[in-house]
């Protein structure tokens, strides 16, 4: 079947015409016979099986009858009436029955007719009955495919009322099938079918809508799963290639004096293996003659700093300038302070641009900036005005990329006649099938080890009946001289709500720990920016012990003397969310503490959160439970929950047959990077009408 008949508009299918068109096209996105055919049934009715009346149970299940209807009547109750069809076959009775749509069932209803019948079936007063069953007259049942499991469809409640119902789009789909005459264009390679043993195209799309058992079903899911993430594959790894054939990055082939005096003399601590297995990869892309293009991906304190400065030697070390952009002015002053400390032990010019800076301040940084004598510059967002120009920016670094979004970042590619060379970086752990997916154009680094000396950050849950053996463990850590964060729920829709928690929290904790023996800090959404600030430097510098939070202090705040991090209504937070909060604790060589308080009412997702972050500090693991709970959408938030729209596929259900896809793709393209050997010709024939029609996503810019 040709591939652009399939681009047909829906509305000349036989039984669809202009208003259904519409209906199908607002609910479901279908505009083309293509739509129509990708919409993959939710779940599927067995229907091989015929049942007599006398072979029925007490079950409850769905079942299938041929028989007659040889009376009909009304039976008044007592809220309207109801219709009750008497239904015989050769070994019993029993009775069909309607409570909505009476008038046209009566009116279409054949007495002494064989019809097939499908539904629940219930036991009532001494009788079985099935409610708003399937009819169908048993000579249409056997002109029509045969459907041995039923389909059922997505549906929505429009669809519903204005009578496209799961029968409907059934019956469109079998058109589709009569029209194409059920032969569809094959989409894979000779060498893939008979390597992964997978079903052809037209027997798949033919067992996905109208599967004869259970096993042909199951070779049609694998085979369309297969399919649908081989060429997402395919587009991300052909863009990865595509990047570094066209994109020629700034050849760093010095390691040179301050890289290596650096490592050797004034590095603060020993490097893990994860670090240094990093490092090289990076030194590898600065290496190649290629734009790097790199995710680095490391948990809270896994050390992602020292990696990020070590490459800004090399850019330096090759002549060029290096840029870090953070995402809030807390964390660009951070990672500012950190690395200068690091840096003016080589003599390396460093600067800060952010918002806050004043202009007389600005000049210089601009006129340095521009004839080069500056060699690094941290920021926000202000690093991307087109006042700040650099001599040769050969090294761009975005901490927590998915806060930036795509125009920000093409605007530092900009910045030169060249792209530099980009590394971002991440704390949020993306799982390992997520990263694949969204990120497959990327290469990805992961340091998956902690510094040595960091001692594990201790997790336990108590329920607020044990409220004051907690105030009494926060006493004793003040005792020993640490700091405390308590951190409550800040929720847009219940700002009111939440606030008056805050304060009401405020207060209970103010009652307990008394001025002036503690100094306590608050810090929320309502504040003006300069009093947050203020706090938040009064805890900073040890002024206050205890600091009363909504999340503002989600992201960056480091203070190596606080050591307990207590979450009120945990069961509030996402799993990702406290795992970044716990990271703001444990910073120091002291033993930490994260106390999750909730109440005794909990539901069974927020019991396996709770019972993940306790039994784990792995940030991977912890992202692999929150995409099993959540999501792919959910996960990469709301600029990105298109992203995995999957037609059939699950990310996380099918991460199996995900790295199956991917390591074929990678193979293939290794061996035919231009799917012009003959036998892929038909896979480039596929990947090039997908992208044409745009139906595989592009997932990540």
């Amino acid at each position: 079947m040709n591939s652009n008949f399939l681009q047909t508009p829906i509305t000349y299918l036989k039984g669809v015409g202009p208003n259904r068109a519409e209906t199908l096209k607002g609910e479901l996105g279908i505009h083309t016979y293509q739509d129509l055919l990708n919409l993959f049934p939710n779940r599927y009715l067995d229907k091989t099986k015929f049942y007599k009346v006398a072979q029925l149970e007490r079950s409850g299940a769905d079942i299938q009858i041929v028989g007659k209807i040889v009376n009909i009547k009304t039976v008044e109750q007592k809220k309207g009436k109801r219709l009750v069809a008497t239904f015989v076959d050769e070994t019993g009775k029993m009775e069909l029955v309607w409570f909505r749509g009476q008038k046209w069932v009566r009116e279409n209803l054949k007495l002494n007719t064989a019809y097939v019948i499908f539904g629940k079936c219930n036991w009532y007063n001494g009788v079985f009955s099935m409610p708003h069953p399937d009819l169908e007259l048993l000579e249409e049942h056997k002109k029509g495919l045969k459907i041995g499991m039923q389909p059922i469809y997505p549906s929505t409640e429009k669809l519903s009322n204005r009578g496209v119902t799961n029968r409907v789009l059934s019956k469109l789909i079998q058109q589709l099938f009569i029209e194409t005459k059920g032969n569809f264009s094959e989409t894979l390679s000779d060498g893939l079918l008979h390597e992964l043993k997978l079903l052809p195209k037209s027997e798949s799309l033919l067992n996905i809508h109208f599967p004869k058992n259970q096993e042909l079903l199951a070779k049609a899911q694998f085979r369309l799963k297969f399919e649908e993430l081989f060429y997402i594959q395919m587009q991300l790894i052909v863009k990865n290639m595509m990047h570094k054939k066209k994109i020629k990055g700034f050849n760093f082939d010095q390691v040179g004096k301050l890289f290596n005096e650096f490592y050797a003399t004034h590095l603060p601590f020993e490097l893990t293996g994860a670090q240094k297995r990093v490092i090289k990869e990076i030194r590898h892309d600065l290496g190649s003659n290629a734009q790097m293009n790199r995710l680095l991906q490391g948990d809270v304190g896994s050390g992602k700093t020292i990696v990020a400065v070590m490459a800004m030697l090399l850019a330096i070390d090759n002549g060029y300038q290096a840029c870090l952009m953070a995402p809030t002015e807390i964390l660009a002053n951070q990672h500012y302070t950190g690395i200068k400390e690091l840096l003016d032990k080589v003599g390396i010019s460093c600067a800060l641009l952010t918002g806050s800076v004043k202009k007389s301040a600005r000049k210089p940084i601009h006129e340095q900036l521009e004839n080069g004598e500056l060699q690094i510059l941290i920021g926000t967002h202000a690093l991307l005005e087109d006042k700040v120009k650099y001599k040769n920016l050969g090294l761009a670094i975005i901490d927590e990329q998915h806060r930036f979004g795509v125009a920000q970042r093409s605007k530092l590619w900009h910045k030169n006649e060249f792209p530099p060379h980009i590394l971002v970086m991440t704390a949020t752990p993306i799982p390992r099938t997520l990263a694949m997916s969204l990120y497959g154009d990327l290469d990805i680094s992961v340091i998956d080890e902690l510094p040595p000396g960091r001692k594990p950050i201790k997790t336990v849950h108590r329920f607020d009946s044990n409220r004051l053996k907690v105030f009494q463990f926060i006493r004793d850590e003040i005792k020993k001289g640490r700091q405390v964060y308590v951190v409550y729920p800040l929720i847009q829709e219940s700002e009111v709500l939440d606030y008056k928690d805050l304060m009401d929290g405020y207060e209970s904790i103010a009652r307990d720990f008394p001025l002036p023996d503690y100094q306590i800090s608050i810090v929320h959404g309502q504040m003006k920016p300069a009093d947050k600030d203020f706090e938040m430097e009064r805890f900073v510098k040890g002024e206050t012990q205890i600091m009363v939070a909504t999340t503002v202090i989600e992201v960056g705040v480091n203070v190596p003397n606080a050591s307990v991090m207590i979450i009120e209504s945990a069961e509030r937070f996402g799993l990702s969310q406290l795992h970044q909060l716990r990271g703001r604790v444990g910073r120091g060589a002291d033993q930490s503490y994260n106390i999750l308080m909730t109440s005794h009412k909990l539901s069974a997702e927020a019991k396996t959160r709770l019972a993940t972050m306790v039994s784990t500090n792995d940030g991977f693991e912890i992202a692999e439970v929150d995409l099993r709970l959540r999501g792919p959408g959910d996960i990469m938030g709301t600029q990105q929950s298109g992203v995995l729209n999957l037609k059939i596929a699950d990310i996380v259900k099918d991460n199996d047959i995900l790295m199956t896809a991917r390591y074929q793709a990678i193979q293939l393209l290794k061996t035919d990077p231009t799917l012009e050997k003959p036998e892929n010709l038909v896979i480039r024939h596929a990947y090039s009408q997908l992208v044409k029609y745009k139906n595989i996503w592009n997932y990540i810019s």
